[in-house]
């Protein structure tokens, strides 16, 4: 067998490509995973665990302040947000090196560089030190490069950050705006906000998290206004004049805003640049990959996962495309992804979970007069003692004549904890009638959803 020859080819060392090349390897396949940047993807380097890290950090200095109604007497609090990512930065290259050390561990051989197609079974790989390109064949070639942040097509754009530059920074200035009406936009203007830096966050349109319960994301605002975040509604932003610490935006109305620093959170694209797709022919329809239920692509042995793809953008999802690809191809299996009652979650302060449908998608779904919902919004114990007015939302989404539970949401502490297990008892089939025999654990949020009347 020739030394360059593989029989899995995996483009992207994400939390697809990962999860793909260690299960085919798992089957004694020969396997390479190429990647020009670090192990992990997004998900591990400037997604997911990274800006978990940031969220609790940035709960802190409310749990401080707040010590005193518990007894606890502290100082003056002072945040050092700089200490903190360059903590966070160095738990993701501990990472990095961990996920380096599995794929050897699983015999997937790791390339350094950036592949792209050279054929229907070839692959390049441009390395970094821009010494002549290697090239591989394989059986079958997987595309898992993931997805990047966009910018908006306007003046002074490139003087904004967008959610990959963030977590390189090393100090913040004491203004900054978020633009954008998202699960990023939301998120970090939490975190930053928690930090003690000042938020102003544009949003186009007339509400945040687009795709999310509307009442769930209404209550939200409610909540993110109340701790001081600036939220202007139906703005949109034109241009961007000035450096990095004295910047000037100007909205569709000529009014200009003054901040020290703009993040862009406007969207995300799959990473297909470079990858010479249109040499083999593979198809592709508005910048995405176009896959079968087995996320086979147009041609047979060329398979696709993850953000390149019009399918569920989240890394649970992606991983389990990749072993789902990797079982068919290497473990004689017939399997498919089941995309039915996928948990998502916004880590914002307060944190949105939900599962299945919302409201407004159930009577769009089976009309009005078959849904009922059930609700309660209530101050939780935790705020009690800070006599912090913020309210958690629990919603309860059930076909009527079925009795079936087929939408969960909630905003509140533990969003995304509790609806994790909640998405078991839905996939199961759960009737609000088997919520409503399920015992109740007290004091907790989470027992409304057994109590709910």
């Amino acid at each position: 067998m020739k030394k360059n020859f593989f029989d899995l080819i995996v483009l992207g060392a994400g939390s697809g490509g990962l999860a793909a090349a260690k299960r085919a390897a798992s089957y004694g396949a020969r396997v390479a995973i190429i990647e020009g940047d670090r192990v992990g993807g997004t998900c591990v380097v400037r997604g997911c665990v990274p800006k978990k890290l940031l969220v609790y950090g940035s709960k802190h200095a409310e749990n401080i302040r707040n010590s005193s109604m518990y007894g606890i007497e502290l100082n003056e609090i002072k945040i050092n947000p700089g200490a903190l990512f360059e903590n966070v930065r160095k738990e993701v290259d501990r990472l990095n090196e961990l996920h380096v050390d599995l794929l050897e561990k699983s015999n997937v051989t790791l390339i350094r560089g950036w592949g792209y197609f050279t054929g229907l079974n070839s692959v390049g790989v441009r390395t970094s030190d821009l010494s002549s390109p290697l090239e591989l064949e394989a059986r079958n070639i997987l595309i898992a490069v993931g997805g990047r942040p966009i910018r908006p097509k306007i003046p002074g754009a490139s003087l904004g950050w967008v959610s990959d530059d963030i977590f390189l920074q090393r100090s913040f200035p004491e203004k900054v705006v978020v633009v954008g009406a998202g699960f990023i936009s939301c998120e970090f203007s939490c975190i930053l906000n928690g930090l003690g830096i000042g938020v102003r966050q544009f949003v186009r349109g007339d509400s945040l998290l687009k795709g999310f319960d509307k009442e769930i994301s209404e209550e939200l605002a409610k909540s993110m206004i109340s701790r001081g975040i600036d939220i202007q509604f139906s703005k949109q932003i034109v241009s961007v004049e000035g450096e990095i610490g004295d910047l000037t935006l100007t909205d569709s109305e000529s009014r200009d805003y003054k901040c020290g620093a703009v993040i862009f959170a406007t969207g995300r694209e799959p990473f297909l640049e470079g990858l010479k797709l249109d040499l083999i022919g593979l198809k592709t329809s508005q910048n995405r990959i176009v896959v079968d239920t087995k996320n086979q692509t147009n041609i047979a042995h060329i398979f696709a996962v993850g953000d390149v793809i019009d399918r569920v953008n989240l890394t649970p999802v992606a991983i389990e495309e990749g072993r789902v690809c990797a079982d068919n191809l290497f473990g004689q299996k017939n399997r498919y992804v089941d995309y039915e009652f996928i948990p998502k979650a916004v880590f914002s302060q307060p944190e949105i979970a939900c599962v299945g449908l919302s409201e407004q998608e159930s009577l769009d779904k089976y009309g009005e007069g078959n849904i009922s919902i059930y609700k309660a919004r209530f101050r939780p114990m935790s705020k009690m003692l800070t006599r912090s007015e913020e309210k958690c939302l629990l919603k309860l989404v059930v076909h009527s004549k079925s009795g079936l539970v087929i939408g969960c949401h909630m905003l509140g502490d533990d969003s995304s904890e509790i609806i994790q297990m909640v998405s078991i008892a839905i996939k199961m089939g759960a009737k609000k009638s088997d919520f409503d025999k399920t015992m109740a654990l007290h004091p907790t949020i989470s027992e409304e959803f057994v109590t709910m009347q």
